[in-house]
Parts: structure tokens; sequence; C-alpha cells
């Protein structure tokens, strides 16, 4: 198994409902990193359509769900092409179509062609509207072990997605984010910067995150697409690409680069729990069973209220 990996991670401004334009630029920037020797890039969440909802639409005539494309798909099969001409991985944000379901997703290509989609589990402020729940956390096979993909909210508010990805094997994370700023409606930046640091810490995991960066509708999105991980001098966490987000920072649209090493993920005394049987798979699931008891009582209590 590889472990010294060069990743790249996307400030994009997206063109709200341009498809054409976002993925014109998706491949553009693709095949200069492609060229650069780039391993994995990584795309924000819904940089293939925008992110802010058309809030007077009904659900059909929303623009997320005219969009939305198959995975695999025109936009996903265009990446996978130079993928597998540069022999990299890639990671783009897209509403994905299956069936009569709709998807906030993150489309995944590699070497091998494309290889599948996250679909985003828990769906924060007006996704709802537009977007169906997905059901799983996300991992896919490369020559450094397995990788995991989440979106936004499924890593900034739920632990347990980046923590199963990491007791399944993954040493890095890929985080496809749109968070804004607080005063234009968005999760603001200690909603980010917050859960990133604790992820890498707690886990001994690299997180590379993407973001949007510039106005969408009405959401100003800050950037701050970063490469963030454990050092060689645990407990440490350090910023091996990019920058935390921030409030007053809206950057150009860039890209952030990084060769890091995945095997200091395993230096932490943190990586016993991932290796040495520290996950308690059986008492979690007595603890679950314990919650939806007490949910299940609750709403029956309800029920012979009525």
């Amino acid at each position: 198994m590889r472990d010294k990996i060069k990743i790249s991670v996307v400030n994009f401004r997206v063109k709200w409902g341009d498809i054409d334009d976002n993925l014109a630029r998706i491949l553009q920037i693709t095949e200069t990193m492609g060229q650069a020797g780039t391993d994995m890039i990584v795309f924000p969440e819904t940089a293939l359509t925008g992110y802010d909802d058309d809030r007077e639409a009904d659900r059909q005539r929303k623009m997320h769900v005219r969009a939305a494309q198959t995975v695999p798909g025109p936009a996903s099969d265009a990446v996978a092409k130079l993928c597998q001409k540069y022999g990299m991985y890639a990671a783009f944000g897209l509403s994905e179509k299956c069936k009569d379901a709709v998807y906030n997703s993150a489309a995944v290509c590699g070497p091998e062609g494309v290889i599948g989609a996250a679909r985003k589990i828990h769906l924060p402020f007006m996704e709802g509207n537009w977007a169906d729940q997905g059901d799983r956390p996300f991992l896919f096979d490369t020559p450094w072990g397995p990788v995991g993909a989440a979106i936004c909210y499924d890593v900034y508010a739920f632990p347990e997605v980046t923590r199963y990805c990491r007791v399944m094997g993954a040493r890095l994370m890929l985080n496809l984010s749109a968070i804004g700023t607080l005063e234009s409606g968005g999760a603001g930046a200690c909603a980010g910067n917050l859960p990133l640091a604790y992820h890498a810490q707690n886990n001994s995991m690299f997180i590379a995150t993407a973001n949007l960066t510039g106005r969408d509708i009405t959401t100003c999105f800050m950037g701050g697409a970063s490469i963030i991980g454990p050092s060689d001098k645990p407990p440490e966490v350090r910023y091996y690409a990019g920058d935390s987000f921030s409030e007053q920072s809206v950057p150009k649209e860039s890209v952030e680069t990084a060769t890091v090493d995945l095997s200091i993920a395993d230096l932490s005394f943190l990586a016993d729990v991932f290796t040495k049987k520290g996950w308690r798979t059986e008492n979690y699931r007595q603890w679950m069973e314990h919650v939806e008891k007490k949910e299940a009582d609750a709403n029956m209590g309800k029920e012979e209220e009525k």
C-alpha cells in the first residue's frame, strides 16, 4: 500500500445553474492538475450546479432536479476520461438522478473510470426541498488503501460518518463542502474549522476539503479549501495546504495542493483504536437500540394522548 499522495483541493466559483460552464472549468482544472502530477483532486459540493435553492419553484421545476444527472452520466464520464488519461482520482459535487430519486451527491472517478457516487445522508437548510437522503457512508479503493468521501454537513455535524470510514481503514477523507458566511445565511467559519480539527486529531486522519467561493444566489461562500491532518508530532494537527475558513475572506477560484504521507496517520496512539479492537460494535448497537426504544415509547405516549 502506498503512503505518499499528491492531493489538490479547489476553491471553486460556481455559476448557479450553468452546467456547461461549470463542467468546462472542472475539466480544465482537472487537466491542469493532472499534467502537474496530482494523484487526487477534490471539487466542492454542487460544483456542477451551484448550491442555493430556487425557493419559489415547486420540486419538479427546481434547477437541481432538472439538472440532475446519472452517475455514470455525461459529466462523470467526461471527468473519468481525464482520470484515465492521467492515472488520477477526482471527486465533484452534483445533483444525481437515480430512478425516481434525486440526491445531493459526489461523483467519484478514477483511472478505471467512474467509480460511483457518495450521496449526502443528512440534509440541512433548504436541501430537503430538492434532494432525497442518502443512506450509507461511501468508501472507494485506491493504491493508498480505502478513501472516504462525504459531503459538508455529514462531515461537520455527524462524527459517525468520518469515524466509520476511519474504522474501515481510510486514512484520508474527502470533504466536498459548501459552507458560507453567517451573514449570508451559511453555517459560518467555526462550524467548519472546529469539526475538521477535531476529526483530524481524534481519528488520526487526513481530511481534504474543497469549498465553493463567491456568491451563489444568496449565500456568500468563503473558500477555505484545505488539507488538514495529523503531524509527525502527535497530537498536533497541521494544515498541509490552504487555511482555515474565515468570515472575512472570500478568495478567488484557486487550487491548493500538498503531498502528504498518509503513514503519519498511523503514528498517533489513537491509531490503536482502529487496529487493536478498540471499536466496540456490540455496545454501540445496544446503545442505538436503547435510543430507538426511547423514541418508540415517546411516540406511543403521543398517540395515547390523542
